[in-house]
């Protein structure tokens, strides 16, 4: 992880994605304006426009170029190309482009943001997933899209797993188990022992990574930043800690 300040604003970077020279970015909590609870995406334009023009402002990029889905908390992936609408990313949790200057985002406070790059056939992702994103395999099914669209190899992919909630402070119930074990043949090892009956400590890193590998990735591609979005509590929005109201991370990747 390397930490980027612009401004009054501090962005987070992965260091794979560094190293390609791949634009992208992970917002924090610091330096922005109005009221200060950064929101991307909204029923009302004006609820998000002011803190997209913000985030354009300081990573050097039009307002034009971020292209945010409205998450439901799905698997559903769109692929942005220059006919796709606003209109048409809504209901929507991944986004893969292969087109230059459009910054696909994501935007969190404590579900898990996932970033995707393909450095020979020149294709990007961003991925949101929380426990229903997790347990649908969303981040399987993006890499899926892109060798069925872009004949991308996932041993090529190059990702990273952005600040989220950690499982030593996730704990879930018994209808999140009951799919945790249903979906993974690994479940033993994400599901940490709570002392309350009948719950469990979720690792969503854990079962993104798994995912990943299990569709072809390299080990050794995919970078966990390790920033939990709950304890974290000066850098990071969190819904579980703040309520839903609270303000969101903006996770993003460009082809420049």
């Amino acid at each position: 992880m390397e930490v980027l300040d612009i401004g009054q604003k501090s962005f987070l970077k992965f260091k794979n994605l560094t190293k390609l020279g791949v634009f992208h970015f992970t917002t924090t909590k610091s330096g922005w304006g109005k009221n200060g609870q950064s929101r991307f995406t909204g029923d009302e334009e004006e609820s998000y426009q002011f803190y997209r023009e913000e985030l354009a402002r300081a990573v050097g990029i039009c307002r034009q170029q971020l292209i945010f889905p409205r998450q439901v908390h799905g698997d559903r992936i769109v692929v942005v190309d220059n006919l796709v609408s606003s209109s048409e990313i809504a209901g929507t949790d991944a986004l893969v482009t292969n087109q230059r200057g459009t910054c696909i985002c994501v935007q969190t406070a404590d579900c898990v943001p996932i970033l995707i790059y393909d450095p020979r056939q020149q294709v990007v992702a961003a991925v949101h997933a929380g426990w229903r994103g997790t347990v649908s395999k969303i981040v399987a099914k993006t890499i899926h899209r892109m060798q069925l669209q872009f004949d991308s190899e996932p041993e090529d992919l190059v990702s990273g797993i952005g600040p989220s909630i950690h499982h030593h402070v996730y704990e879930v119930g018994q209808d999140v188990i009951a799919q945790v074990r249903e979906n993974f043949s690994n479940f033993r090892g994400l599901l940490k022992p709570s002392a309350h009956e009948g719950k469990a400590f979720l690792d969503l890193w854990a079962a993104n990574k798994t995912l990943m590998i299990e569709s072809g990735m390299k080990e050794e591609n995919i970078e966990i930043m390790g920033m939990c979005s709950l304890s974290h509590e000066s850098l990071f929005y969190s819904a579980r800690r703040d309520g839903a109201v609270t303000g969101r991370m903006a996770t993003g990747i460009m082809l420049k």
